[in-house]
């Protein structure tokens, strides 16, 4: 299996705080048989995303598994892509730079108190410089829970998505776990990811949710999900033929009870509410 969002490098985020975490959160994955982790440090309002140190730290984590048996496990920089306009601008700037391996593979993260439509705006932009948009957890967003059309369109438009692994069987409560579950057997869900912060609250298990969609929906989309489709995001290659996704073109492509409807909404973060925010990135 491949996971391609794992926050493996330690002291850049709020993921592995030391390189010993590193290794032992690398170590579990490697005995569910994961065979390459893209790591996704956060580049945010939060936390600055530098390349040079990821690289860095990143190989300092591959040489200490390598240690213990060559050749077990691959690492791979990314990036856990937050859509501000800073970022926004410098992606741009800098094709590829973000993306898995620097490859075309962007793990985008949308704000979770608003969604304005100017950033489906700018995804265009992002693909326009050679990105394709892996909308990340879109299942613990409170915004596009309640507004699953927002979905649909980014997928018309080209755009995948990924899941969190452990939002199938509902480590993330109960209203990412319907959405989720819902996504899957829509066809909306191109790959499953573990998005591991730590060895406690946020594992990297990514068998157990394996398992699951075999169970679920066959081993053929278990293997889509978790191994096909990742390889061509390490790689940088066209995905193979998915199945169709139902009801992207449905003008309410999604209908959930209200335990979905009512999804928690966080309060925005201050940078958020400023006026100039989308001005500075679209000159408006």
């Amino acid at each position: 299996m491949i996971d391609i969002h794992h926050h493996l490098i330690y002291g850049v985020d709020d993921g592995a705080t030391d390189i010993d975490t590193s290794v032992a959160m690398a170590e579990v994955a490697i005995s569910e048989g994961v065979t390459h982790i893209a790591c996704t440090p956060h580049s945010s309002n939060d936390f600055l995303y530098q390349a040079e140190r990821n690289l860095e730290r990143m190989a300092e984590i591959q040489a200490r598994l390598d240690a213990n048996g060559a050749g077990r496990i691959e690492l791979i920089l990314a990036c856990d892509f937050h859509l501000h306009a800073d970022n926004i601008q410098d992606a741009i700037a800098n094709p590829l730079k973000y993306s898995i391996g620097g490859k075309g593979y962007l793990m985008v993260e949308f704000p979770e108190a608003a969604i304005p439509p100017q950033l489906s705006g700018a995804l265009h932009r992002l693909q326009a410089v050679g990105y394709t948009n892996v909308i990340t957890h879109p299942e613990r967003n409170p915004v596009i829970v309640r507004h699953p059309e927002m979905l649909a369109e980014w997928i018309r438009m080209g755009c995948v998505v990924q899941v969190t692994a452990s939002s199938l069987y509902g480590r993330f409560g109960n209203s990412a776990e319907a959405f989720a579950n819902e996504l899957l057997d829509r066809n909306w869900v191109h790959f499953l990811a573990t998005d591991a912060h730590n060895l406690e609250w946020r594992p990297p298990h990514l068998r157990k949710a394996y398992d699951y969609v075999a169970n679920r929906s066959g081993e053929e989309t278990a293997r889509r999900l978790c191994v096909d489709n990742p390889r061509a995001a390490i790689t940088g290659s066209k995905m193979p033929l998915q199945p169709e996704a139902i009801g992207i073109w449905d003008s309410a492509p999604l209908k959930f009870g209200e335990s979905v409807k009512s999804a928690p909404r966080r309060p925005a973060a201050d940078g958020e509410k400023k006026s100039g925010f989308f001005g500075k990135l679209f000159g408006k």
